[in-house]
């Protein structure tokens, strides 16, 4: 194909097409990627245009949402002797649906891991007007590299507004997954929450089919009575899932926000690294009137930190994030190009690529080891006026108030995503102006701010105070 895609195997075929595994001949590393090709002859001349329609909109789609790490991006679309072609990188690793027939039944544990990771893909498409339309085991790949799902397979993925809340559509989705306003073609955003609960109880359960979980007399979800004898699910997640499940629109999360809200691990879920000392003390306040979070941290840790002991060896986390650069940019006082390593070293805390957005259940990961490295050298190198920890006794002074917040620290209410917009790297801006929230996912910062809040004080940080001794 262009005498540049050379075709290896047959991945599959379905109703549009075949994919194929392929290699790129024109890169030096003849690199893997995945070749659709849509078969026109298998179409009516009444469904050929439709046909073509939906094989240009899995390519838009792709395009617009491929930069998001867990979705594939598109890296060609072109025709050649009448046949219409789309190349897409290449995904190692296993569907969900072939991971369950190896595996057996989800674990618990496993099924809250797949929806922290997932809803906030669903958040992301969803922002940009998005709905998936066939959330289903076969259309999640487990990536071998970091074992993260990543979702594929837009080519029914459609753009929504207002009315389509009132107007009907085509039935498009697969029949054991779609929520009953699809079945009606009316997909609305939520529709994708149905159906990503449909495939968590049937990850679950490992029947044959989800509908085997569904009581037709009683008109609900019975899928707690088909639970392996071995494995009971916590009534958080069930409830959880319940309400995914719910028929009616109006009982159902109205969002993935809305879900990623009671994914948050519950306080006290992430605990301090066992190579830190246990030796507690509390900091010594330059504010007479304490704030509300809770900020002591070991002595020892705390010290070696702020220049009273060799820093060196508390630079390198034990999650293996290394701090030097960062400490080197805040001592020399490259503001801008410290901001851009915090950025980078909490998608490494989190095992997330360089320049991923973080969202709030992100934030309630973190280490909290690496985050009080973070915020100690943004405090002993600003002395004391930048930093987390800064930031959260500001928005608990405001009440919680987002508007206020922004307005103490300097910062556009509307975060715009615009790399240095808005943001002063200067030691003159505002207290707690630094670092920025450049790295912040979603459009409800508000919400990130609450997250930062919860994870310091469960963390339990220290203020930075030049002479503690």
């Amino acid at each position: 194909m262009r005498k540049r895609y050379l075709a290896l195997r047959k991945l599959g075929q379905g109703g549009f097409g075949r994919t194929f595994l392929a290699q790129d001949c024109d890169i030096p590393s003849r690199p893997y990627c995945v070749i659709k090709q849509l078969q026109l002859r298998a179409f009516g001349v009444d469904t050929v245009d439709k046909a073509k329609q939906l094989f240009q909109q899995e390519a838009v789609r792709l395009d617009e949402l491929g930069k998001h790490p867990q979705i594939p991006n598109l890296l060609a679309y072109f025709s050649e002797n009448e046949q219409w072609y789309l190349v897409q990188e290449w995904i190692e690793g296993q569907t969900l649906a072939e991971e369950l027939h190896q595996q057996g039944a989800y674990t618990e544990e496993q099924v809250w891991q797949l929806l922290r990771d997932l809803v906030p893909v669903l958040e992301f498409i969803h922002q940009r007007r998005v709905i998936h339309r066939d959330i289903k085991p076969m259309n999640i790949i487990r990536r071998q590299s970091d074992r993260l799902p990543i979702l594929i397979d837009f080519g029914i993925a459609k753009q929504f507004d207002r009315r389509m809340l009132v107007q009907t559509g085509t039935l498009i989705g697969s029949p054991e997954y779609i929520s009953p306003e699809q079945m009606k073609g009316k997909a609305v955003p939520a529709s994708d929450l149905y159906s990503l609960g449909v495939m968590c109880v049937h990850l679950l359960t490992h029947l044959k089919s989800p509908l085997d979980l569904y009581n037709i007399v009683e008109d609900r979800w019975d899928w707690r009575d088909f639970l392996p004898p071995e494995r009971r699910v916590s009534d958080r997640l069930g409830r959880i899932l319940d309400k995914m499940l719910q028929a009616s629109l109006s009982q159902r999360f109205q969002s993935a926000t809305d879900l990623l809200e009671v994914l948050n691990p519950p306080p006290g879920a992430i605990a301090l690294s066992s190579n830190v000392s246990i030796e507690w003390v509390k900091a010594i306040q330059r504010d007479p009137t304490p704030p509300a979070v809770s900020i002591r941290q070991p002595l020892a840790f705390a010290k070696s930190l702020l220049g009273i002991a060799p820093p060196e060896q508390w630079l390198v986390s034990s999650t293996g994030v290394d701090y030097t650069a960062l400490r080197n940019h805040l001592a020399a006082s490259r503001w801008q190009a410290a901001d851009e390593e915090t950025w980078a070293v909490l998608c490494q805390a989190l095992g997330k690529r360089p320049r991923n957005y973080l969202w709030s259940a992100d934030t309630a990961k973190l280490p909290c080891e690496d985050l009080q490295i973070i915020d100690l050298l943004w405090q002993k190198y600003s002395e004391g006026h930048f930093g987390f920890s800064v930031q959260c006794r500001i928005f608990t002074e405001v009440e919680e108030d987002y508007v206020r917040f922004c307005d103490r620290v300097g910062w556009p209410v509307y975060n715009t995503h615009t790399s240095g917009k808005g943001i002063a790297y200067s030691r003159k801006a505002p207290a707690g102006h630094l670092p920025s929230r450049i790295w912040a996912g979603g459009s409800q910062w508000w919400r990130q701010a609450k997250a930062m809040l919860l994870k310091l004080d469960n963390c339990e940080f220290i203020h930075w105070e030049s002479n503690l001794s």
